[in-house]
């Protein structure tokens, strides 16, 4: 296949388009500077695309979008996220509308959906929350209207908290796991709906290539973790023990609304993909933890014999 993937730079963008190309498909990355080999540029703000070089692609992986987690969210920085993500779908959306595409659309989305629900079990035909999140994330699945009107197959990807051995929620996470100086966000009775970095990649290509779904599905392991089973499942994978608590006020002061992201509870399940038989390679948190740990190159001290 040739698939153009906006966000390629990013932790999932990176590694879907390494998986994408070991297996010997074209991928064609959407970038905002000048393109160099297997790029096009694209200007979401200006209108600004290349729709033959679009049109001529099987599918479209969408991810392009502000970081939530890197800066304060200040009223103007809102404005930055939102608009980070209606305009580039929009704008893909149209596109591909007005072009008659036949192709699949993978459309970016988030957790961040449905909101803080506390206990409550969350599926596909969850209703949306109201945090700010959920509508930011509302508002990005609704700018892919055009290419939904227009029957083109499109698969919002509402992905959870991804695990990685580096980068994202990794970089700000690991280094405080590794210290034993962490034990768990808030209460730590929140919910996690969580995923590995591989399984994350692996979910994506498995709805692209194996399955006629249309319509949201949440990109998540089997099961939710509460945060405090999370830190230490973590920590155990490390051999350190989990210490500290940070409390929600501290969370808050130091990353203001982004630390919704940890802060929230969800409990997801993966309605979608657990349906359609897919099956992941960390199914639990504890495989999770050993798998990200073991990537970035730390592991627990062997216990002496006797």
């Amino acid at each position: 296949m040739r698939v153009a993937i906006t966000g390629a730079s990013g932790l999932i963008g990176t590694a879907l388009s390494a998986s994408l190309r070991a297996d010997g498909h074209e991928v064609l990355a959407l970038v905002r500077r000048e393109a160099r080999a297997n790029e096009s540029r694209w200007d979401p703000a200006k209108g600004i695309i290349d729709a033959a070089a679009l049109l001529a692609c099987d599918a479209v992986v969408n991810l392009a979008g502000a970081s939530i987690g890197d800066k304060r969210l200040t009223a103007a920085y809102k404005r930055v996220v939102r608009q980070s993500r209606t305009d580039g779908t929009n704008l893909i959306a149209t596109t591909l509308a007005e072009g008659g595409w036949k192709g699949v659309l993978m459309q970016g989305s988030a957790m961040g959906f449905y909101g803080d629900r506390g206990d409550e079990v969350l599926t596909e035909r969850s209703k949306a929350g109201t945090t700010f999140l959920s509508e930011i994330v509302l508002a990005w699945e609704a700018s892919a209207k055009p290419a939904v009107d227009a029957g083109i197959r499109t698969v919002f990807t509402r992905t959870g908290l991804v695990l990685a051995p580096h980068g994202g929620f990794a970089e700000r996470l690991l280094p405080l796991v590794r210290r034993g100086l962490l034990r768990r966000f808030g209460s730590g009775r929140e919910f996690h709906a969580w995923i590995t970095l591989e399984d994350q990649v692996r979910a994506t290509r498995f709805l692209l290539e194996s399955s006629d779904h249309g319509g949201p599905a949440n990109i998540v392991a089997p099961s939710a973790t509460r945060d405090q089973e999370l830190i230490a499942a973590l920590a155990r994978a490390a051999g350190k023990p989990a210490t500290f608590p940070v409390p929600s006020w501290a969370m808050k002061l130091a990353a203001g609304d982004a630390a919704v992201d940890l802060l929230t509870s969800q409990n997801a399940e993966a309605g979608v993909l657990s349906r359609l038989g897919f099956s992941w390679n960390q199914p639990t948190i504890d495989a999770a933890a050993q798998w990200v740990m073991a990537g970035a190159g730390f592991a627990p001290p062997a216990t002496p014999a006797g």
